[in-house]
């Protein structure tokens, strides 16, 4: 039995697998209601759609409801389904080939369409069928639609309908209003008598007939020639069109029907007309919502659209996607068709078999199908494809198998993708039926058993192929060098090029090449070898790994010339040699050994070169790989002796792989070609680059995992020995490597017997140690690594007493034979160093711990440090040294040089603290010892320097005698400010306080001779032994000081007293006296006696018996006068005496009665009667210094002639003062 005799309808009758909005003949309308297969799928999506267009008109959601999406992706039957439900609305009347008549609604019986419910509302939606406009509105648009072009073609399609012009709008626009005016048909006839000719024939030629249209519009509506010429030319200026005018066209057509008819616009392919243009979506929206509020329900919108739009567009922008999903979001009901549906409209339509047919093809399965199982697998470089499931699966898809309709699907999208002519490709292209009608077509003749391989369905994609693919696929077809295999090879390789379900590997190539269900897959694959080699040779295609791939001409071209770019070895050793150490080995430069966790320098090799350049390394690592040209003669025998080389090395040697230096060489001339031809100006080859630098991303992905690989099965040689590596992680066998060759090279490594976890820590804490016993060294014991010590004291002592560097230090005991870690070397010198075996120097003297520390620390500065074997002293250095202690510190110091100098240091370093606080205390106050506390520092100072215990033992043995002069002046300095500083306060006191009465005191012979003393104790350099005698001399002083004090304050007191009473017998006479003025003048005075008693100064005693209180009298004396006077001013007149009557008078009044300043009568505090107050006499203060000094220019008065001048001078004045009416005062 043949294949087409497997089929319920022949294969050879005539599909119409491409369903079209405009093709509506009687045989095809028939047929696509026919044949229509309800799936599953599909018949939720008939009742969803059903279920909203049977919604009452009085429903308030109705408005909301007259827009219906519907999506799904290439292939999957939206414009069938479109169209179908076209028929069904309209309830379209089909004829067959007999001419019987059968309404579209009858065409979906129980047989197609199982639910009664949804054939329920098919008959209730069809008991008044409504008027459908179906159409694709990318062939109803026009080029000159500028403005709003979804509004126009909406209106030329519904001007159609109504059988008005399409392509003028205006016209249309006059023809309705002729209809609603009820004389259109008048006006037809009106210019069919004018012109002779027909008008729905000549409207679009109107501009040749508007004489005739003019008076045919004046006969129609009873117009004048002139009104019928000016209504025709504003006909079309006037005329202007929006979404709410159509809506109400729309309307006023609906209200001319019946009053529950709809109308319906059934537009496909509507998402690829809109794009990513902004603008029309906005117009579908509002076209959509004013139909429904507009029309109250009765117009519908039915669209559809690719689901996957940047199939169709091209990636489309963030906000351009969300814009069409809220587009799309706007119609109520969305319907979603999956590629599954097509899956089962092509088994049902045209994969349905006969009866003998299934019995014939299971009797095949019983006896294949485990072979076919197994034919049918795919390598793992992509997901899972669908195989067959039993044999209801098989003889379902037979001659096909399941995976053909996930495949053909993906092809169909991805070609349209990349490799399709036009951006709409919905109106005539290829579907999925008309695909796998003409592959079943392509194998009918066959016998059961063939299968339809991947080339069949190149035919139902050729016919939109870009003219550049087909032409390379119809030139191969004429190459002479390939065969017919070749190119169905070809065709198969373009067709899943640009799908990811299926990679273009040999394996899948079988898969997709089989022909019979137990064709030998093993002859496939070598025939597939041989055909890929021919057609990779004639650049049709290229290999990326396993994977091949179509080329295009430009394509073609392009891998043509990264064949033809150069690449030199040394480009090839350096990628090679980066993917290994760099990538691989993650640029590894250094192994840690794990038994003394130190991490030593690889030096990295590829065939002899240097990834390092001239870096020294302590570990080399030389890769041999099949692109060194002595690889081939490289045996066994030869790795074992190279890797003895360079004191010994690890060498890898790589297996031989000509296809991974093939991969390797294509990876480099890809790079090499995209860089230099970066600034290409043509899209198209820009294009090609980036997929080529995609592909050469993979293939340096797969080079890696293959190198990796190769690395693993290396063999792998180190000092004359192959090694017995587990194939185990790359780094765990190079570290195993790198380990062999260091215990086996570094053979003085063992000498560090102890390791120190943290060794520059403890150099730290060895050499800055304030006390060095606490350190424990024991350079002799286990721990001290005793023979590593010997290696290094050995080293040093072999320079003669003359300086080490310690860079080259560090680097002998780093290399080989040692390996030592740096840190571990330090740690030795510095232990050597604090044991006193060696010193560190700069370019001076020996460097403190701590100095030394600071350096070693600072890897740039080590370069700086030199090492010097530590001189040992003499013993009789060393005893007189050691005897000194006793005299120095009280206690002989220990016998080692070690800790004798240890015990010097801590001695001299406490009296250096003490000596140092003693002199902060001389430099702010005055203490004695300050030059002794100064020499004593430098000379401390100058021995604590001597970080060398030889230098230092040899500078205290010539200075005894002067370490002795420094003990004496501490002993006493000690003793000074620790024993003896009060009694120093108490004389400093001392001297300050009897300072202001010195010269008083130096009169008194005992008191001069207590004050020298302590004068010169206080003066003194060493006043240390006289101190005792301080308190002595002080109590002497504070005995005459007291005495001479209170004697000098009795006198002044009386003094004082004296004037108090002048000054009070004053008041008394004044005739003004009170209490009050009493107390007020005389308060200055005893304030003065107060003042006299507290001072213990002698000459501030006598300063204010003296001068202040003759001031303070006087003072007082003019307070006196200017209330006496102010006193007369407030006295009252005498009144003026009267002619007639005179008052008595005396010529000689009686004075009032005067009190002597002694007599006892007068009390301030007795009230008296207020007596006359006298204006006082001016004063007159006569100085008898300044009296002298007019007669006489000499300080003293040497003869009597002398005195009576004086005398006579001074009776002059005193009587001039009293002849003015003055009183004197004499000073």
């Amino acid at each position: 039995m043949h294949i087409q005799e497997l089929f319920l309808k022949p294969l050879s009758r005539s599909i119409n697998g491409v369903v079209k909005a405009d093709q509506r003949d009687q045989e095809t309308i028939y047929q696509e209601l026919d044949e229509y297969v309800v799936t599953k799928e599909l018949d939720k999506h008939f009742r969803a759609f059903f279920e909203s267009y049977t919604t009452p008109l009085d429903d308030p959601s109705i408005a909301n409801r007259v827009g219906v999406w519907v999506s799904g992706f290439f292939g999957s039957g939206k414009s069938h389904f479109l169209k179908t439900l076209s028929y069904l609305l309209e309830n379209k009347e089909a004829f067959d080939a007999n001419g019987q008549a059968k309404r579209a609604a009858d065409f979906f019986d129980e047989q197609k369409l199982v639910d009664g419910s949804i054939r329920a509302d098919i008959a209730k939606a069809v008991r008044e069928p409504a008027h459908v406009v179906l159409f694709n509105i990318d062939s109803k648009a026009s080029s000159n639609d500028d403005g709003n072009p979804i509004l126009n073609v909406f209106l030329r399609v519904f001007n159609e309908h109504q059988g008005f012009s399409s392509d003028y709008p205006h016209i249309a626009h006059m023809e309705r209003h002729l209809e609603k005016r009820g004389v259109y048909e008048r006006f037809k006839q009106a210019f069919h008598d004018a012109s002779g000719v027909v008008w729905e024939d000549e409207r679009d030629g109107y501009q040749f007939y508007q004489d005739d249209i003019e008076q045919a519009i004046g006969a129609a509506l009873d117009l004048s020639p002139e009104a019928a010429h000016k209504w025709f030319e504003e006909s079309e200026t006037n005329f202007s069109v929006s979404v709410e005018n159509f809506c109400h066209w729309v309307k006023e057509f609906l209200e001319s029907q019946s009053a529950t008819q709809r109308m319906v616009f059934m537009v496909d392919e509507v998402g690829q007309f809109i794009g990513s243009d902004t603008r029309l979506m906005l117009t579908l929206q509002t076209l959509t919502e004013n139909l429904g509020t507009i029309c109250g329900g009765r117009a519908w919108i039915v669209v559809t659209s690719q689901a996957d739009m940047d199939a169709v567009l091209g990636e489309m922008t963030a906000s351009k996607a969300n814009d069409f999903s809220k587009i799309a979001g706007r119609f109520k009901t969305r319907l979603s068709l999956s590629s599954s549906n097509s899956d089962e409209v092509i088994r049902k339509r045209l994969l349905v078999k006969t009866d003998p047919a299934r019995a014939e093809l299971e009797g095949v399965f019983e006896a294949k199908g485990s072979i076919l199982r197994n034919q049918l697998t795919f390598d793992r470089s992509g997901p899972t494809l669908k195989n067959i499931e039993g044999v209801e699966s098989f003889i379902a898809n037979y001659p096909f198998v399941p995976y053909h309709f996930q495949l053909v699907q993906k092809v169909f999208e991805e070609i349209r993708k990349v490799g399709a002519t036009g951006a709409h490709l919905a109106y005539g292209e290829r579907s999925m039926l008309d695909a796998f009608h003409m592959a079943a077509k392509a194998v009918q003749e066959k016998a059961i058993g063939a299968l339809v391989p991947m080339h069949c369905f190149y035919t139902a994609v050729e016919g939109f192929l870009d003219t550049a693919v087909k032409r390379t696929i119809d030139q191969a077809s004429e190459n002479p060098v390939l065969e017919a295999f070749d190119v169905e090879t070809l065709r198969t390789l373009f067709m899943i090029r640009y799908v990811d379900l299926v990679k273009g590997t040999i394996d899948n190539l079988v898969t997709l090449s089989l022909t019979q269900i137990d064709d030998d897959r093993i002859a496939i694959r070598e025939q597939l070898e041989a055909t890929l080699a021919r057609l990779e040779k004639e650049s049709l295609i290229t290999r990326n790994g396993d994977e091949y791939q179509f080329l295009t001409n430009e394509e073609r071209d392009i891998t043509r010339k990264i064949k033809a770019t150069e690449v030199t070895s040394s480009d090839e050793n350096k990628e090679l040699s980066s993917l290994i150490f760099k990538d691989l080995l993650r640029d590894r430069t250094k192994y840690r050994y794990p038994v003394n966790k130190t991490d030593y320098s690889i030096g990295r090799y590829l065939d002899g070169h240097t990834l390092d350049g001239r870096y020294q390394s302590q570990l080399r690592v030389e890769v041999v790989s099949p692109l060194d040209v002595e690889y081939v003669q490289l045996s066994e025998a030869g790795c074992i002796h190279k890797s003895g080389d360079n004191g010994g090395q690890v060498l890898i040697k790589l297996p031989d792989d000509k296809r991974f230096t093939d991969e390797l060489r294509t990876l480099l001339k890809t790079d090499k070609f995209i860089r230099l031809n970066l600034s290409a100006n043509d899209h198209s080859v820009e294009r090609i680059l980036a997929d080529r630098g995609r592909e050469n991303q993979e293939r340096k992905k797969r080079l890696r995992v293959r190198l990796e690989e190769m690395l693993l099965d290396a063999d792998v040689y180190a000092l004359g020995q192959k090694l017995d590596l587990n194939r185990g992680q790359l780094n765990t066998r190079l570290d195993d490597a790198c380990r062999y060759l260091l215990e086996n090279t570094y053979n003085k490594l063992s000498q560090l017997t102890v390791l120190s976890p943290e060794p520059m820590r403890e150099l730290q804490a060895v050499l800055t140690a304030d006390d060095l016993g606490t350190q424990n060294l024991n350079l002799d014991g286990e721990e001290g690594n005793p023979q590593a010590v010997k290696e290094v004291e050995q080293y040093i002592a072999l320079h003669g007493g003359e300086p080490v560097p310690l860079t080259p230090l560090i680097e002998r005991f780093s290399n080989r034979p040692f390996g030592w870690p740096e840190g571990e070397t330090l740690l030795i010198l510095g232990r050597l160093h604090a044991a006193g075996r060696l010193t560190f120097h700069t370019a001076g003297p020996a460097l403190s711990g701590k100095e030394a520390f600071e350096l070693l620390n600072n890897a740039r500065r080590r370069s700086e440090v030199r090492l010097q074997k530590k001189r040992q002293t003499e013993d009789a250095v060393l005893n007189k040294a050691r005897n000194l202690t006793k005299e120095l510190f009280g206690q002989l110091g220990p016998t080692s040089e070690k800790e004798l100098f240890t015990y010097y240091v801590d001695r001299l370093s406490h009296w250096r603290r003490e000596l140092e606080a003693y002199k902060s205390k001389t430099d702010v106050g005055n203490f004695p010892g300050r030059n002794a506390i100064d020499s004593s520092l430098r000379e401390v100072e100058r021995l604590l320097r001597l970080d060398d215990s030889f230098d230092f033992f040899k500078t205290v043995a010539s200075q005894q005698d002067t370490l002795l002069d420094v003990e004496e002046d501490y002993r006493d300095l000690n003793d000074f400010f620790t024993k003896q500083l009060t009694t120093w306060q108490q004389l400093e006191q001392a001297l300050n306080r009897f300072a202001v009465n010195r010269l008083e005191l130096e009169k008194n012979t005992q008191a001069q001779q207590a004050l020298a003393e302590c004068e010169r104790i206080y003066r003194a350099e060493a006043p240390y032994a006289m101190l005792n005698k301080v308190d002595g001399l002080v109590r002497t002083l504070d005995e005459i000081n007291s005495g001479l004090v209170e004697e000098k304050r009795q006198h002044a007191i009386a003094r004082i007293d004296t004037r108090i009473a002048k000054v009070s017998a004053e008041i008394a006479k004044s005739g003004i006296g009170t209490a009050e003025l009493s107390n007020r003048l005389l308060h200055p005075l005893q304030q003065l006696k107060a003042s006299v008693s507290q001072s213990v100064s002698v000459a501030q005693i006598y300063q204010l018996q003296t001068e202040t209180a003759v001031d303070l009298e006087e003072e007082s004396l003019d307070a006196l006068h200017n209330a006496q006077a102010e006193a007369a001013k407030r006295q009252t007149p005498a009144p003026a005496g009267n002619t007639t009557t005179p008052a008595p008078t005396s010529e000689n009044p009686k004075p009032a009665p005067q009190t002597a300043p002694g007599d006892k009568a007068y009390d301030p505090h007795t009230a008296t009667a207020p007596a006359a107050v006298n204006a006082p006499k001016p004063v007159a203060r006569v100085r008898v210094s300044d009296v002298l000094s007019r007669v006489h220019s000499g300080v003293y008065l040497e003869s009597q002639a002398e005195v009576d001048a004086f005398m006579d001078e001074l009776r002059k004045e005193l009587e001039e003062s009293l002849s003015a009416g003055k009183r004197v005062q004499v000073r």
